[in-house]
């Protein structure tokens, strides 16, 4: 039929043999297996001896997806036992390479290819049988045809203007991970064209490079054909860096040996050389960016594959790096690393992106056991440490976007996390890191005093502002230990706090300022590995709730004036962006168990009523439906009402009906939410207040369950004037316990019991409306499955009662879902009957 049909609609023919080849192993016998796979083998093979529909874009790309589709249903073992193997895949590599040659024709379809190849040559070390799979041949070809190919497209970009492969980088890494494995199937054959490639390259832009320094010096111009040999070098220089560190980390999928290692060496030692060229050419004011970007690609490749705890540190790869350039040890490969970091720091602080890449690489080096304990040792690591300013770093600077500001958090990490290591309780250490920060609250301070004034310098002062409340947050996150977090927490409160405090005055409307300190104090309050841990006599966790409760309440208090006047694809970033930020911050100073809050109430501290009350009135400022769109709002609210419920009930027990109202109706959607984690807390905290509510109905001893009067107890009055919100709920659960594909079995079943108990008529209706929906053989069968489910219950919520129910509950749900597979594969029995007649 495809050979037959016009090339318009043949793409639809192979549509349907992709789908074909996709049917399950267990559809067939093994014999018919085998069969069946000699078939698609041949009409594969078939359709690459006459290939000329394939010169359609949609037939071509189709056929991609088939050729892809034989390795992702078969095994390499089954492919190389049909007779027409050889064939078949000599034919595959020809137009695997021909396409990469014409990269331009259909560049959607290459990754099927490259997966194609990948997949093959990854299930090598797992054949067998002794037929040859004849991968050693083809692969080489396959990976020469992409590099030469990605080469060659730098100087058709250049002349024709057309689309540039590298401007994809998401694409590029992930063409790069596909050809890693591929490069390593034949590695000698794949280092040596690599190595040859590059050095020719190399010593080609080299040449250029002298001599258009020496006609600089000579005050005159470089010719224009020269200039575009450079760029044209540059590009290539590139792709061969990416490829480089792409087959460095192919290694992890291969048990690979000393011979190998040296090759690694070899190909490290040439990127290594062509840094020091270009790092020299970035001093004298020239630099390519991409060429930079693939360089820390390859770093990164490099570390994870030879630094690091597991490496054998004198394998012939660091062998290779002595003998090459005098690198003997990890210590001084480390040292390299830090050189190529502070040079990116200091020349490219305008690069947001190869800024963050750089970063990303510093961040990952502080983490590691070993690595960090040497990197910290380092001369150029303690200038760093030493000389944090602007004046070294520019992207420290004010001159800078505020976009740009971001990645000052992730230094700051890095920094905090490193200085750490040789802090220990060494005060004037830190006060000695933390000068040039001093220096700069110094300034901002100075400026908000003059704040009402016309000399206020409001830029400077928000820049200022910004910048701090990113670098205080990299450290409070790298600040991991009590007497870490402590050196910054002395150091901040009182004396810089309060300047947070006002920069949200003067800039509550501009997320630009607010999300930063939101977040910083978000940090700040958590307590992750137990660094809030204050001694007997210490104030301070009482003191750090009050500032968190005083952002808050700063925050909220003036976003909420500002709630029509925001456009509606502008309300997440102007809005509730901050609120879910808040939401956070509260959540974590309540769940942190650093902060008895019953002081609060028995001095009259308002702190803890003013952050509770300020949370109720941001959230009925929040359009219900928004709750579920934006995934981060959705995900903090329900940890913290979670929260609330857990710990808070005293405060909940108190809001109006109709607040109320709202909570019970945002818990009914999040049940049916498709993040799990949403639906779990949904689960919990209704949980939480069900069994309250249960607690205050059935209290006979007439004492007060969390200090509220039953008469004055909001869930209570709602039970009563609004009960159908509660049916809905009993309804909701138990339907998807029931009928859906319930993945929190366990969170759903702890707030069924107490529904039920506190609606049991409504149960008896709910039970009978579905027992009547049955066939009518099957009424009686689910009258049992329910009588069962309340088997041995009693109308209490005691541990022991609650695990009854939840084992009950675990056999009629697999009763139900036993019973619904059987009405299924009934049901298809008789359509294949059907089909058959």
């Amino acid at each position: 039929m495809y050979a037959k049909l016009p090339s318009s609609l043949a793409s639809r023919c192979i549509s349907v043999l992709v789908q074909i080849a996709s049917l399950r192993r267990t559809f067939f016998s093994n014999d018919e297996r085998i069969k069946f796979l000699s078939c698609l083998v041949v009409g594969v093979k078939s359709i690459l001896l006459n290939p000329q529909s394939l010169s359609d874009p949609t037939n071509y790309h189709e056929f991609c997806r088939l050729l892809l589709r034989l390795k992702s249903n078969y095994q390499l073992g089954e492919l190389v036992m049909v007779a027409e193997y050889a064939a078949t895949v000599e034919l595959i590599a020809k137009f695997t390479v021909d396409s990469l040659s014409t990269w331009q024709f259909a560049p959607n379809s290459v990754h099927y290819l490259l997966s194609l190849w990948q997949r093959m040559v990854g299930s090598v070390p797992y054949m067998k049988v002794s037929e040859p799979h004849l991968l050693d041949r083809y692969t080489p070809e396959v990976f020469r045809a992409y590099v030469v190919s990605r080469l060659e497209s730098v100087s058709v970009v250049l002349r024709d203007g057309c689309d540039d492969p590298l401007e994809d980088l998401t694409v590029v890494n992930q063409q790069l991970d596909q050809l890693s494995t591929i490069g390593r199937c034949e590695y000698a054959k794949t280092c040596a064209m690599l190595v040859q490639l590059f050095e020719q390259t190399a010593s080609r832009y080299q040449e250029l490079i002298s001599v258009k320094h020496n006609n600089g010096v000579n005050n005159s111009q470089p010719h224009s054909h020269a200039l575009q040999q450079i760029t044209v070098l540059e590009g290539q220089l590139t792709w061969l860096v990416y490829m480089i560190g792409s087959v460095l980390g192919g290694r992890i999928s291969f048990n690979t040996s000393e011979e190998h290692d040296a090759m690694d060496g070899e190909l490290v030692c040439r990127v290594l050389q062509l840094m020091n060229l270009t790092d020299s050419c970035l001093m004298q004011g020239d630099g390519c960016e991409r060429l930079e970007i693939a360089t820390i690609s390859f770093f990164d490749q490099f570390r994870k594959i030879y630094v690091g705890d597991q490496v054998h540190k004198f394998s012939k790869f660091y062998r290779r790096l002595s003998e090459i350039l005098g690198l003997n040890d990890e210590t001084m490969v480390l040292a390299v690393f830090v050189r190529k970091i502070i040079i990116n720091l200091k020349y490219w602080g305008h690069s947001e992106l190869l800024l963050n890449r750089t970063l990303t690489l510093l961040s990952e080096l502080s983490i590691g056991y070993n690595s960090v304990r040497k990197l910290v040792k380092l001369e150029e690591m303690q200038f760093m440490l030493n000389n944090h300013t602007s004046e070294h770093f520019s992207f420290l600077g004010k001159s800078v976007s505020v976009k740009e500001m971001r990645s000052r958090t992730l230094f700051y990490s890095s920094m905090g996390r490193l200085l750490m290591l040789e802090l220990g309780e060494d005060e004037d250490k830190f006060i000695q890191f933390m000068a040039p920060l001093t220096s700069s609250f110094d300034h901002l301070g100075g400026l908000l005093t003059q704040a009402e004034s016309p000399m206020f310098q409001a830029e400077d002062a928000k820049k200022c502002l910004i910048g701090l409340a990113r670098d205080i947050r990299g450290l409070a996150n790298a600040f991991t230990t009590k007497t870490s977090y402590m050196l910054l927490f002395d150091w901040i409160y009182p004396t810089y706090s309060g300047i947070f405090i006002r920069g949200l005055e003067i800039w509550s409307h501009d997320p630009e300022v607010t999300t930063p300190v939101l977040k910083l104090f978000a940090e700040l309050v958590q307590n992750k590995s137990q660094r809030l841990v204050f001694d007997v006599a210490s104030p301070n966790g009482i003191l750090l709730f009050r500032e968190a409760s005083k952002v808050i309440v700063t925050y909220g208090s003036r976003i909420l004036t500002r709630t029509n006047s925001i456009p509606k694809e502008q309300v997440y970033a102007l809005r509730l962006k901050g609120i879910s930020v808040c939401f956070s911050m509260l959540k974590s100073a309540l769940c942190g168990n650093y902060v008895n809050f019953g002081v609060f109430r028995l001095y009259g501290d308002e702190a803890l009523d003013s952050a509770l009350h300020t949370f109720i009135k941001l959230l009925l400022s929040i359009p219900q439906e928004d709750l579920m769109v934006y995934p981060k709002l959705s995900q903090t609210y329900y940890v913290l009402l979670e929260c609330l419920a857990q710990d808070h009930m005293n405060f909940l027990a108190t809001l109006e009906p109709n607040v109320f109202l709202y909570i019970l109706s945002s818990i009914s959607e999040g049940l049916t939410a498709i993040d799990t984690s949403v639906c779990s807390g949904c689960c919990a905290t209704l949980d939480y207040l069900v069994t309250h509510l249960f607690k205050q109905l059935n209290n006979k001893g007439g004492k007060k369950v969390v200090g509220v009067d039953v008469e004055n107890d909001a869930l209570v009055r709602v039970m009563k004037h609004q009960p159908q919100i509660f049916h809905q709920m009993l309804g909701t659960v138990l339907n998807i316990i029931m009928f859906e594909d319930c993945r929190n079995q366990w969170s759903m079943s702890r707030p069924l019991l107490p529904l039920i108990l506190l609606n049991n008529e409504y149960f008896g209706q709910l039970r009978q409306q579905i027992i009547s929906q049955q066939a009518a053989d099957k009424q009686s069968v689910m009258a049992q499955w329910f009588d069962n489910l309340m088997d041995g219950i009693q109308p209490n919520l005691l541990t022991k009662n609650r695990d009854k129910f939840t084992q009950n509950l675990s056999v009629f749900r697999r009763d139900i879902n036993d019973s619904l597979k059987d009405a299924v594969s009934g049901l298809a029995t008789n359509n294949s009957e059907m089909m058959t007649t």
